[in-house]
This record gives C-alpha cells, structure tokens and sequence, in this order.
C-alpha cells in the first residue's frame, strides 16, 4: 500500500481538499485504484450535528455516514463510493480508544496518547484504506490522506506523531507527503518566509515534506520557487505552484503541466510497485486506457470551461448562505448540469429571510411576494419606497434613528432579494432545518408555480412546495410543518414516527435508498430523465415526510407524488404537470452527482431554466438505448441508476 498524506499550514481553507483530490485523480489516469480518507482533529463523532455556516455542508455517504464536504471532493473526483470510516475524527478515535478499554482489552494497562492512540490512529487508517472502493473490489493501490486544520493546531498534535510513525510503518517509497501553504502578495511581491516558517515548524515535528504546493493568486515566480526549495531543503521540481484558476475543474491540469504524475512515480516507485491483481492481469491495460479516457474527457472538460456559452441565471433561496460551503454539493450538481447544458451557470444567492415583507418594527413577517407579475416590474417602486426612506429625506432633517436605519436596511434587502427571484431563469430551495426563512421560501415557491418558473426543491425545499400549494390551492390556509408548529391545526408535513426526537446525532433517515415511481407517471419529466424505469437509487438526510392524511387532496387538487418509498408510504418525488418544471424530491440527488454524470433532478432543473430540457432529454434516451447501465467503475449507484464506467464521471 502506498501512502499519499496532504497537510496544510499558514491559512486554513487553503485547497487541501481539491489538491488532494487532484493529486488521486492523476494517479488514476495511470491506471491505479485510489481511496481517501479525511482527518478532521475535531472532538466531533461526526459533521451531522455541526452547524453548516460554521463548518460547510455535511455530505452524506452510502452508508448513511455524515462526513466532512471533501469526501464529497473525493467522490466527485476520483469517482468511488467511501464509507464513514474514510472519515476519522478525534471523536470518533477517542470513542473507540475508550470502548477498547472498557471491554478491558488493554490488559490494564494506563491508557495514554502514545503509543494508545497514536497506535488506533495507524491502525485505523491501514485498515480502512485496504477496503475496495470500486467495483473492481480489490485493494486499491494508492491512499490519499488529507489531513485536516492546519499543522501546528493543537488539535492535530495524536495525529502528527500517528503519520510520523505511520511513515515509518509503511516503509521507504511508500509514504509520500505533499504540504500546502500559502505564499501572499505584499507590495506586488510574493513573500515565501511564512512557507518557511511553517516548514520548520513542520520538520520539527516530525513530518518531512516530499513535495511542497504554493497557493497563490498569480502563477508563482522562478524567484519564489527558488527561496522555497533553498530554505525548505527541496529541489525545485519539487515546489508546484498552485495559483488561483477559473475554475477547480482545471487545477489537475495545472499540477499534470508542473510533473506531479512523474514526481509521483518517481518518489513512490509505482513503476517497480506489486500491484493488486487487477493491475497485473489483462484488465490492467483495460484500467490504464480507462484512465487515459477519464484525462482526455477532463481536459475536454476543462477546455469547454474557457468557452463562452450563454449564460443561464438560477437563484438559491436558502437559510445558511452566509457561507457557500454550506451548499457546496448543490453548487456543484449545479456545474455539472449547466455544463451538460452548454451553459454558464450564473448563481444569485439570497437569504430566504430577505423574501419576507419587512414590518414598521422591523420584525419580518410571512408575505407573498411583492406581485405576481411575470415581469421585472412587479417589485415595489423601488426609487419611490428608497427615496423617502433615505436619510437626507427624513422631513425634520434629522438623521434616522437605529431604529429607522434598520428599516431602511430591511426593506433594501427585501427588494434586492425579490429582484434576484423574478430576474432568475430558475428558483431552486434546498435542505435545511428550522424554521427561520421559510415564509420567504413559500412565498418564492408560491412565484414559481403561480408564473411557470422552473422549480427545485431538495428536501425541506419539496416540503416548502407541498405546504405553499396546500394553502394556496387546497385551501388549508393553516397548513404547515410540524417542525415549525408542533401545534399546527394541519401539519402536511409530520415527523416521521421512527425517528428519535432527543438523540440528534446520526437519528435521520440517512444514506442511499430506493424510490419507485408510481403506475400511471410515465408523462414525469423527471423519470424520463432517469430513463423512464420504475426505480431509482439516491442518498437522503431527513427527519419530516409529508403527512400521509393529506395526500389524497393534494393529489385531487392536482400535486401529483410520482415517486414513493419501497413500501409506497413515504412521499419521495412530487411533481406539477402543468408546469414545465416544478419538481420536489425529499432525497438529495446532488450527493452523487457526477462531472460528466450531473444528477437528473438539477440536469433537468437547468435545462428547463434554459429552456432545452426536451433535446437534453431525448439526448439521454438515446445514450441510454445503447448502453449498459449495469456496469462501469464506481461502487455504488450513481444518479439513481447504473453504475458509471472510470471514463464516464
């Protein structure tokens, strides 16, 4: 088994994550199989219970594991299917440390860092990484490493000293690091003494740099690479500048330009290395051309980036956009649809809060939107409302109170919000919790539907459909969701009744399920897209469902729920048919979205919003007609349908 560990220092968030993933993604086009585990040193169990505009999105694995969004990364990227055990947290190593020593397998022994959980830490990732994660089901090849924080926290101390000792485990020409740092621009002048510093802080603990990435805006001068490879004790192959691109699609490209595949082969002897056994039989050329196909429709990828197609405007109604992270899988099922599309994806982000009509006392209440005009026109005279509301506008000449000040604050950004709403091409509502920004969520829902825009809801953003149009059209003025009344007169969307109400961790319904889509729905857009069969496959995160009762007259009043649980009790996919795309799903379809396999619910969200969802649509039929969708490469099911050969993500 060979090693790959990524760490970071200076900054956090330097690209760890996409470096990583990049630096898989090249081994695989050599023809190797590639795993990934993440390390957050965080006393966490797992993300699930993490708050999203503090950490990120938490992404949702096959298994039902709750983990850090670079796994996500890594599936997109390397196209495999990980586990919960690919994401180690200090929680969880603690968790089990403990549980060892209760059941007394210590011996009594005292029980400390070292060598206990230095030793778990070892032990933990040479067994996880030895699992397959394709459908070769073999051993991968190569693991990926990503080391979360940033080196130096006192957090990551038990897993600096577990990789130093893992290194020496492993063996010469088997570990391989790779350390990220930032080197900032002052006065127009790259400045390589914090990468220094950090280097030697680096050393001194114990891990030895093989290669070192430079994150930076502009490409990194010959000047720069020489300081970091004198002072930092490399050679200058050895320093590959990372600098800021268009797009993250395109950094394996930039490192492929700099020699990383051959640093790899060189430092780590994958040329001399005893494979596993696909990579020794005949299947070996088959993996190594697959791998060759996969870089040549990433280049293509990439090239296509740089075009300039029309653009297509989509705005994300949502309660965490303070941090994009939050939404980050969204965002990118997003990419991938528009590029399928031939469009360029231009994302509005509002805080559904904003849609909600500000009060004199500045507390938001829930409203319909401004007008239901299908024009621009229809917000609220903008100049007219503003003017008076300005500060030199007051009629005393006085200066506003806080008071006013926030008024005038609270209905710009009502204005500003809606303008974003009625402007889009498309409105999509994804997942969330709580009940703060729902009002302006039903009233966007509500514009959708009354004005033919199309529509994706994900999650809490199907059960915002259902609650809008069980008022509006059925006439259930009260109805609600339980998780926002708990004494609602009509809650059309209930907790459902397996789920435990006071343990939060790991409690939802989580993972990959089956959907069935109802006799009687051949005329669904939607499954169309999934090629017209009766099952589809895709990872859900939930507590609520729509309330049984309730169905039969949304059904009569014309809301059709196409797609159902195996049981044909737990409402899965809702659709309008008389709308060209008003699509609601209680799973969320973009944690298997793929590059070149975009999630069907966002692939025909997009394309609507386009307005080339029939051609989009016709066009899969016909690769669906002559392709297996049986077989491939990624170990789980991709897009709710077959599995995707190694050239096909």
């Amino acid at each position: 088994m060979k090693y790959v560990l990524v760490s970071g220092g200076v900054i956090s968030g330097v690209g760890k994550g996409i470096i990583a993933s990049s630096t898989g993604l090249l081994l695989k086009t050599i023809g190797l199989k590639v795993s990934s585990i993440k390390i957050d040193p965080y006393l966490n169990v797992d993300a699930g219970t993490m708050n999203p505009r503090e950490h990120g999105e938490v992404f949702v694995l096959d298994d039902g594991g709750e983990v850090d969004l670079d796994l996500g990364n890594y599936e997109r990227y390397l196209n495999i299917t990980l586990t919960r055990e690919n994401n180690i947290t200090t929680g969880k190593i603690y968790q089990h440390v403990i549980e060892k020593e209760r059941r007394g397998d210590y011996l009594g022994h005292t029980v400390q860092v070292v060598p206990h959980i230095t030793d778990a830490i070892q032990d933990w990732i040479e067994r996880v990484a030895k699992k397959p994660v394709d459908d070769t089901n073999e051993t991968p090849d190569v693991c990926i490493i990503e080391l979360g924080g940033t080196v130096g926290d006192m957090e990551s101390m038990p897993f600096i000293e577990g990789l130093v000792q893992l290194r020496r485990r492993a063996g010469k020409n088997n570990f391989l690091q790779i350390h990220v740092s930032y080197i900032p621009v002052i006065g127009g002048e790259q400045k390589t003494k914090p990468t220094q510093q950090n280097i030697k802080s680096v050393r001194s603990m114990g891990l030895l740099p093989d290669l070192i990435a430079c994150r930076c805006e502009i490409p990194l001068s010959d000047s720069s690479i020489d300081k970091v490879a004198r002072f930092c004790q490399v050679e200058p192959s050895q320093v590959v500048g990372v600098r800021d691109m268009p797009s993250t699609y395109q950094v394996p490209m930039l490192l492929e330009q700099q020699g990383l595949t051959e640093l790899l082969r060189d430092i780590l002897h994958l040329d001399a290395a005893p494979l596993t056994p696909t990579t020794l039989t005949s299947i070996s050329t088959s993996l190594y051309e697959r791998g060759q196909q996969t870089w040549e429709h990433w280049k293509e990828l990439s090239i296509g980036l740089e075009r300039h197609f029309e653009p297509v405007k989509i705005v994300l109604v949502g309660k965490y956009t303070e941090l994009h992270d939050s939404y980050l899988s969204v965002v990118k099922s997003l990419e991938h649809a528009a590029m399928r599309c031939h469009r360029k994806l231009e994302l509005t982000w509002v805080d559904a809060s904003h849609l909600e009509r500000p009060t004199p006392s500045s507390t938001p209440t829930p409203s319909c939107p401004p007008s239901t005009s299908t024009t621009s026109t229809a917000i609220p005279n903008r100049s007219a409302s503003s003017a008076s509301q300005r500060p030199h506008a007051l009629s005393n000449g006085a200066s506003p109170t806080p008071s006013q000040s926030q008024t005038i604050t609270n209905h710009s950004r009502y204005h500003k919000a809606w303008h974003a709403v009625i402007n889009a091409q498309g409105i999509l509502i994804p997942g969330g919790f709580g009940v703060r920004g729902t009002a302006g969520m039903l009233a966007a829902a509500q514009w959708a539907r009354e004005n033919n825009k199309p529509y994706l809801g994900i999650c809490l953003g199907m059960q915002i459909a259902v609650i809008e149009y069980a008022r509006h059209v059925c006439g259930l003025e009260a109805a609600t969701s339980a998780e926002f009344d708990d004494l609602a007169r009509d809650p059309v969307v209930v907790y459902m009744p397996e789920i435990d109400k006071v343990t939060m961790g790991g409690t939802m319904r989580l993972g990959l399920r089956k959907s069935r889509f109802q006799e009687g729905s051949e005329w669904s857009r939607l499954r169309r897209l999934y090629g017209g069969g009766q099952e589809v496959w895709e990872r859900h995160r939930h507590r609520y469902e729509v309330n049984p009762e309730y169905i039969e007259r949304l059904q009569e009043a014309g809301m059709h729920f196409v797609g159902k649980d195996e049981k044909g009790e737990r409402m899965e996919i809702v659709e309008l048919k008389d709308h060209d795309w008003f699509v609601g799903v209680q799973f969320h379809p973009e944690y298997l979205s793929r590059v070149l396999q975009p999630s069907k619910p966002y692939l025909g969200f997009v394309a609507a919003s386009a307005g080339v969802l029939e051609p989009v649509t016709r066009e899969l039929e016909l690769e669906a007609q002559g392709k297996d969708k049986t077989s491939g490469m990624n170990g789980g099911l991709v897009n709710g349908m077959g599995k995707l050969g190694l050239g096909e993500f």
